[in-house]
């Protein structure tokens, strides 16, 4: 999202989700401004007093946004088995040592901006849901240095709207299944989210079985762009990365921890649209037994790091159908001793502009077919 869909948002004109029960085929955002339609609690800012309410139940009066907004999510019905919305429309602060958890079928539109303050330690998050399933945050303008921008673990059926975050620290969004690891967060969409001025990752998953990207736009953040850890049936329409992860290893798409591996196998499972890379780290990069990824598109350029590192994956198809590299660091497929060795890699359709493309130590059934070379050597097996 761009600095005039943020302006958008921030005045609640963009777009909201169709809220559904269980997402088992995603769908687009309907165009619909932020608070729009029916909803069963709001916290609404007046001057600088927020006000809670249930229908014509008052829950929460008194200037704390984290307080009121907790009220009125607190006062949805309890054991429910369908969705609740709550509308918050206002802007304030909230601590970064806070939470606002959601528990099941829950829906949030936040027609302001949550600005995090101060510092906090362990999962913190503005928004926050752990063991739910059915939880959507349809608009989130945040703001401030929050651990976690939106904290999800171990979920089921969730979905991220507009998300919009300009901070001065910590990691945009992150959702996993690290508390309890033998269950896989499962089927989660996300349609756009901005992120910059993170010092870590924009966005990072690790195990989560089931995920539907549109677009992550990643501006000055200190890690990754997008970043999947032991991810499997992911599909990315695109990333877009400015500056991600200067001065490091990491890059604007970045795939790690067996992320891809169904079983003992690796087939394709992972799509990705698009990776656009300017400045910052590497442009792509596959590590530590990763791969069954098909990456479509690539526009990478003046990357500190390598353009693109693959080191010990297998089933990976860059530039499936087309991409330039121009300048910065080179394609490299290599390989780490404690892993197997690169297999089933193919680079095609790219024109690699003042760089190098390097292949060191040889994989196994690696293919370099239509690649367009202009001042740029090759050494490959």
């Amino acid at each position: 999202m761009g600095r005039g869909a943020a302006l958008l948002a921030a005045a609640g004109a963009t777009a909201v989700l169709t809220v559904i029960g269980t997402l088992t085929a995603p769908t687009p955002a309907v165009a619909a401004a932020c608070g729009e339609g029916s909803y069963q609690a709001e916290a609404v800012l007046s001057g600088s007093t927020w006000t809670a309410r249930r229908g014509s139940s008052t829950v929460y009066t008194g200037g704390d946004m984290r307080a009121a907004v907790q009220a009125a999510v607190n006062s949805l019905t309890a054991g429910r088995t369908a969705k609740e919305r709550v509308v918050v429309r206002g802007s304030g602060s909230v601590s970064a040592g806070s939470r606002i958890s959601l528990p099941s079928y829950t829906v949030l539109d936040v027609c302001g901006t949550i600005n995090v303050t101060g510092s906090g330690s362990g999962d913190q998050a503005p928004v926050y849901s752990r063991g739910t399933r059915d939880v959507e945050v349809q608009h989130l303008n945040l703001t401030g240095s929050p651990l976690y921008g939106i904290f999800l673990r171990n979920v089921q059926n969730v979905a991220l709207g507009q998300i919009d975050m300009r901070l001065s620290a910590g990691l945009g969004v992150r959702i996993d299944n690290r508390g309890d690891t033998s269950q896989w967060t499962r089927n989660v969409r996300i349609d756009n989210v901005y992120v910059s001025g993170a010092s870590s990752h924009a966005v990072e998953t690790y195990g989560v079985d089931g995920i539907t990207i549109g677009t992550v736009t990643a501006r000055n953040v200190g890690e990754s762009g997008l970043l999947l850890n032991q991810t499997i049936n992911a599909t990315v329409t695109k990333v877009d990365a400015e500056n991600a992860g200067a001065g490091t290893g990491y890059a604007a798409f970045r795939m790690a921890n067996r992320n891809g591996r169904v079983g003992s196998s690796y087939p394709t499972n992972i799509r990705v649209g698009e990776v656009i890379a300017r400045g910052g780290g590497r442009g792509v990069f596959c590590v530590s037994e990763s791969g069954g990824a098909v990456i479509d598109r690539v526009t990478l350029s003046g990357t500190g790091n390598n353009s693109v590192l693959i080191e010990n994956c297998y089933n990976v198809n860059l530039a499936a159908q087309s991409g330039t590299i121009t300048g910065g660091g080179e394609l490299r497929l290599a390989a780490r001793s404690e892993f197997p060795n690169n297999r089933d890699i193919t680079v095609q359709n790219l024109t690699v502009t003042n760089s190098a493309i390097r292949e060191s130590p040889c994989g196994e059934n690696t293919t370099f077919r239509n690649i367009t070379r202009v001042n740029t050597s090759q050494s490959i097996c």
